[in-house]
């Protein structure tokens, strides 16, 4: 089976959900007829990663204006009960195309932020979400972190889908608990913006034996609304500058990296390239020694079927 699929590499309408929806509509548009099956979206595209924020939050120390922007961040994340989730999944079905969404997602229950994947189908809407299991660095300021449960996969008519949120991808019983479910498009969405993630995503397309797509953003701070330009003092003016990429199950790239600019990756996915690749090495098969090594994830739910 051949899936042709899509990596977009661009910039949201910062902290703006339904402008960023907007865009992804028009995205869609522009590539309609094309033969797409896949699109993937970076991290946190709606509404946008917030590279560079402190939120005003200081061991011990907390600002009035931090917390307006963090009420600002929050107000345009997406909840998965919206009317913006039902609006993603019609540009799915509309333009008959599996989408990948990297989403900064407000939960009601609790009111808490995660940094999440949305799986969308043209024929089921929102397959499932994963969140990240452990937020890096200062990120924790602003998103939750997840746990098993949202160790999610899908089988579906393009293949079996799962994945990683950047850094996640650098923990090895998280990369093995997408393994062990036969991942054949492994996805990972990032921020990572540095030369050496392009070594890290061919080394899990060998590890896998899977296609990996790795989809970052490409920034520059005029992308920023001038009224958040001014906290962003600091940062250079190439915020990031992207270095997307698909590989194939033998470490090879298929397209990219692309760096300094925005654009589409494209490549076509031979899925029968993986049983060829798997006669050298099966991470989850005749390499994985079963008879010594023992591996459970809690909570893991079992894959989905479309």
């Amino acid at each position: 089976m051949k899936v042709k699929v899509g990596v977009i590499q661009e910039h949201p309408v910062f902290f703006d959900k339904e402008g960023t929806i907007d865009k992804i509509e028009s995205l869609l548009s522009a590539n309609a007829g094309k033969g797409y099956e896949l699109f993937v979206f970076p991290e946190s595209f709606i509404p946008g990663y917030p590279r560079g924020f402190t939120f005003g939050a200081t061991i011990g120390k907390r600002s009035e204006e931090g917390r307006s922007l963090y009420a600002t961040y929050h107000k345009n994340s997406l909840d998965l009960e919206s009317d913006s989730l039902k609006r993603l999944e019609k540009l799915s079905k509309l333009y008959s195309v599996y989408l990948v969404i990297g989403v900064t997602e407000s939960t009601a229950a609790n009111g808490s932020l995660h940094c999440s994947m949305l799986y969308i189908s043209p024929s089921k809407g929102l397959l499932g979400v994963h969140r990240k299991i452990k937020p890096t660095g200062t990120e924790r300021v602003v998103w939750s972190e997840a746990s098993g449960e949202d160790l999610v996969s899908f089988n579906t008519r393009i293949g079996k889908l799962g994945g990683l949120i950047c850094w996640e991808n650098y923990m090895p019983l998280a990369r093995m608990a997408m393994y062990q479910k036969g991942i054949q498009i492994y996805i990972a969405p990032t921020a990572d913006a540095r030369e050496s993630w392009v070594d890290s995503m061919k080394h899990i397309a060998l590890e896998g034996r899977c296609f990996v797509l790795g989809c970052n953003q490409f920034v520059t701070k005029d992308m920023y609304p001038e009224k958040y330009q001014a906290l962003l003092q600091e940062e250079d003016s190439m915020m990031c500058p992207g270095g997307s990429v698909i590989v194939g199950p033998d470490g090879k790239i298929l397209a990219g990296p692309l760096w300094n600019a925005k654009g589409i990756l494209t490549a076509t996915l031979d899925l029968e390239e993986i049983s060829r690749q798997k006669l050298d090495f099966d991470v989850n098969g005749h390499y994985s020694r079963k008879d010594i090594f023992e591996f459970h994830v809690k909570d893991q739910p079992p894959m989905q079927d479309e």
